[in-house]
């Protein structure tokens, strides 16, 4: 088991999605957050008082897998997440010891699904 954790634009968040279902891959959380990396700083205005933007919204994606999913998944969110530029984004795959399903006290392989 595998826990990916992906941050995007949020404008691709959509094609992500897409090629996710298209992987049969359906449960996931998603959220706003903001991240730093190497774009460039941009100076705004808000109410005449200039601000230095250096936050960029993005959006994190967390899935829960069994390992027979991993590619899958990494496939479909590197293919809808990429426009070319820097700041795509990054994603992560960790090691997951457990899982456990709530609803029916399933653990493992059968609570992810």
């Amino acid at each position: 088991m595998k826990l990916i954790v992906a941050i995007i634009q949020p404008e691709k968040l959509n094609q992500v999605k897409k090629l996710l279902y298209a992987n049969e891959i359906n449960r996931f959380v998603v959220q706003d957050c903001f991240g730093h990396s190497d774009e460039h700083t941009v100076i705004e205005r808000y109410r005449g008082v200039e601000m230095e933007v250096d936050l960029k919204k993005k959006i994190q994606i967390q899935i829960a897998v069994n390992d027979e999913y991993v590619d899958k998944a990494v496939k479909a969110i590197l293919e809808g997440g990429r426009t070319g530029k820097i700041g795509d984004g990054k994603v992560f795959v960790l090691p997951l010891e457990q899982c456990y399903s709530i609803s029916t006290g399933k653990s493992g392989a059968e609570a992810i699904g």
